[in-house]
């Protein structure tokens, strides 16, 4: 027999502020312990250098954490311009140091616009990417650098904070804001950033700020998790269905509710949605009484077949 999971089963999405120094996969199990829930997970790590935000989803929003690894980030970095080490951030170990040269705040802005918009970027040897089955950070640790392939990623803002008086007293630290798709390494793009201004980079500090429609002031800290009660932590919790708020939403009826949790097709010619094509039906979302019932695809015939079903 296998052993049945214990805790509560909760449902439910929390915005965490992950504190420094921490891994993602730590931060979630103290707060899984908080509420004593079953079953949680993440949406994509976030390094032990780095604050800010995190969701975690319990239950059954575990379901839609792969969706939400899709959604654009809004980073703030601070980079250490002149020093370069083997993470690619201040945790590793130096590997080369440079003068940083004199730079105004114009030859700044002009190096950031060059990574701004569609960019090639290759990801650091530090990463959770498999190369054969094995990650890089493994093959990185025992002194092995493998070639990666160069992915595309866009890069939609880049925006120097550091103010000209700020350069002038420290101009080896650069504050940046970055609003970037999936799958951009915000340490790769610090060194490419230092390669380019000729004295090479390294991430100092960086912290999440964005993620799809959340942002950090709607986050709680472990320590303010710690200290509410049990009804407190619960209205903590978000929605399964709210990061899919964007979906178009369909309500059914009782009958077409058992149709659909049942795996059935059922014909729904009244929905007024634009399908793009007989090929690529629409993903909508599906009620029955407001009760979020999960995912469906919706045909240019008028289908309704389930997609992804949630027991709520």
């Amino acid at each position: 027999m296998s052993k049945r999971k214990s805790g509560l089963n909760i449902h439910g999405i929390l915005l965490l502020d992950k504190r420094l120094g921490v891994s993602s996969n730590r931060a979630l199990q103290e707060v899984r312990h908080l509420f004593n829930a079953n079953k949680a997970g993440h949406t994509g790590s976030l390094d032990p250098l780095a604050t800010g935000l995190l969701p975690l989803c319990f239950g059954e929003a575990t379901k839609v954490s792969g969706m939400m690894l899709d959604d654009h980030k809004r980073y703030q970095v601070v980079v250490q311009l002149g020093v370069m080490t083997d993470t690619g951030d201040r945790e590793g170990s130096v590997i080369e140091t440079k003068p940083v040269p004199k730079l105004s705040v114009e030859a700044i802005k002009n190096c950031l616009e060059k990574f701004t918009g569609e960019i090639e970027q290759i990801p650091p040897m530090y990463s959770a990417l498999k190369l054969n089955g094995k990650k890089l950070y493994e093959l990185a640790r025992e002194g092995k650098t493998v070639e990666r392939k160069a992915r595309h990623i866009t890069i939609f803002e880049l925006k120097l904070l550091t103010s000209p008086e700020a350069l002038i007293a420290e101009p080896e630290l650069l504050s940046l804001d970055v609003y970037c798709s999936k799958g951009t390494y915000i340490r790769s793009l610090a060194e490419d950033i230092g390669h380019d201004l000729g004295c090479g980079a390294t991430v100092k500090e960086l912290r999440r700020l964005e993620a799809g429609q959340f942002h950090i002031e709607q986050a709680r800290t472990i320590e303010q998790l710690k200290a509410m009660d049990q009804q407190g932590l619960f209205q903590c919790l978000l929605n399964v269905d709210k990061p899919l708020e964007a979906l178009p939403a369909l309500s059914l009826s009782e009958a077409q509710a058992i149709c659909i949790k049942q795996g059935q097709s059922i014909a729904f010619p009244s929905a007024n949605l634009q399908i793009k094509s007989s090929d690529n039906p629409d993903t909508v979302r599906m009620y029955v009484a407001a009760i979020f019932l999960g995912l469906g695809e919706l045909s240019l015939d008028g289908k309704l077949a389930p997609k992804k079903m949630f027991n709520l």
